[in-house]
């Protein structure tokens, strides 16, 4: 049984003359117990499971005059070391000055001393969004929809402020017949993409829309530029449209334009054709290094949007290079970039340490469909868990250097994350 404490703190009254003796320690608190002219509890505690334990009314004054006579309050006795399973070797400890597991042995210190964490706010939330009423599954994306622009979008954007996350970036589906070789309609004041980002600003004044600037949505060759016939894709002449294109998002109210199509020399091109058109406020996120990946097959399948002919090597960059990166950034950099952007995220973790590492803007990490999938199959299968593989990529992509994230899970993280904070 454990040892018995006299707890003062349960002592009714103190206008007995006993007190003073009490607090020199001339008589022991056991012998007031029985005494029947003064009305004094003093009881013994049993357990430490007495809670909470009540207020005595003593002054300051007599609680230290009790602790230096002796008679501390009850506290409960130091707990026996836990006991080693049998056949464990006695040995004598390492002689070790730093143990790091110190400082993880339990689940308050880990959180105290975490690098790295993730809230909503890190996260832009990729939309699929087209003419229709309906919302439309995506078959290679489980839980992801093309949107109805007036309904279904609007009603997803107020789910995922519900939870925090109110950044979203469009992506449109259009209709075959107003695609073109030239991709005139990207720049269409009244297309798709314009129309929502009004309906939205009106909606939610305070959303925070980034739009993708490429031609491949609008191009009857499925390609982010302008293809000439011998298969080219036109540098300069892209660069072009693109700029009407981004003016066009801005002028519909856009915050944030996203040119994902790899040609050079656009973000130059885009900062001097919004300035000029009085859009100095609108930002740039340059998809810097922007890789030909495997990666990306679901979301072409989301908007309908592969390439008629070829792939995109010409553009993209070879994901065996690592050094090819910095050329990008700093050409981005001298050219006005305002963001940053690596895709694939999570296997380029190294690109997007490298671009933390050599520029002070603000580093964006996409986390392409294929991803996305791959970590939904998994789930599905039962291989993995895939609430905690979702929140972990996402934390190694923010640990990696990226302060914003591009992910389809972000509603789905948001609400794992406010549902661990309550």
């Amino acid at each position: 049984m454990a040892a018995t404490f006299v707890n003062l703190f349960a002592i009714k009254s103190f206008n007995s003359p006993r007190l003073a003796d009490l607090q020199t320690g001339s008589v022991h608190p056991r012998s007031l117990i029985n005494h029947n002219r003064r009305v004094l509890v003093v009881k013994a505690s049993e357990s430490k499971n007495e809670w909470p334990i009540k207020k005595t009314q003593m002054s300051d004054a007599e609680c230290e005059a009790a602790v230096v006579a002796g008679n501390a309050p009850f506290a409960p006795p130091v707990p026996p070391l836990p006991a080693s399973p049998s056949g464990t070797p006695v040995v004598s400890p390492l002689p070790l000055s730093r143990r790091p597991r110190r400082n993880r042995r339990s689940p308050v210190f880990r959180a105290a001393f975490q690098e790295t964490s993730l809230t909503p706010a890190n996260f832009v939330y990729p939309l699929f969004i087209h003419e229709g009423e309906e919302d439309t599954p995506i078959g290679a994306m489980p839980g992801c929809y093309r949107l109805g622009w007036r309904h279904g979008l609007v009603e997803e954007v107020a789910r995922a402020r519900d939870v925090g996350v109110n950044s979203i970036v469009l992506f449109p589906k259009v209709p075959d017949a107003l695609k073109s070789p030239t991709g005139d309609e990207a720049y269409n004041d009244n297309g798709l993409v314009p129309r929502t980002i009004r309906l939205l600003k009106d909606k939610y004044p305070d959303l925070i829309i980034y739009t993708d600037v490429a031609l491949d949505p609008y191009s009857s060759d499925g390609h982010d530029g302008i293809v000439r016939e011998d298969g080219v894709i036109m540098n300069d002449e892209t660069v072009h449209q693109l700029c009407k294109q981004a003016v066009s998002q801005a002028r519909a109210g856009a915050d944030v334009v996203s040119p994902s199509d790899m040609m050079d020399g656009r973000i130059g091109a885009i900062r001097s054709a919004l300035d000029a058109e009085g859009f100095s406020h609108v930002s740039i996120m340059s998809y810097t290094a922007k890789y030909a990946s495997s990666f990306y097959g679901p979301f072409r399948e989301a908007l309908d949007s592969n390439p008629r002919f070829g792939d995109k090597k010409t553009y993209q960059m070879n994901p065996g290079n690592y050094r090819e990166a910095l050329i990008e950034t700093r050409e981005d950099e001298s050219e006005g970039a305002d963001i940053l952007l690596v895709k694939p995220g999570l296997p380029y973790l190294d690109i997007i340490r490298l671009l933390r590492d050599n520029s002070s803007l603000p580093i964006a990490a996409y986390q392409v469909s294929g991803e996305y999938s791959m970590i939904k199959a998994g789930g599905v299968l039962k291989m993995i868990d895939e609430e905690k593989v979702m929140l972990e990529s996402l934390m190694c992509l923010h640990r990696a250097g990226a302060d914003i994230i591009l992910t389809y899970f972000a509603l789905q993280a948001a609400r794992s994350l406010c549902g661990e904070k309550r």
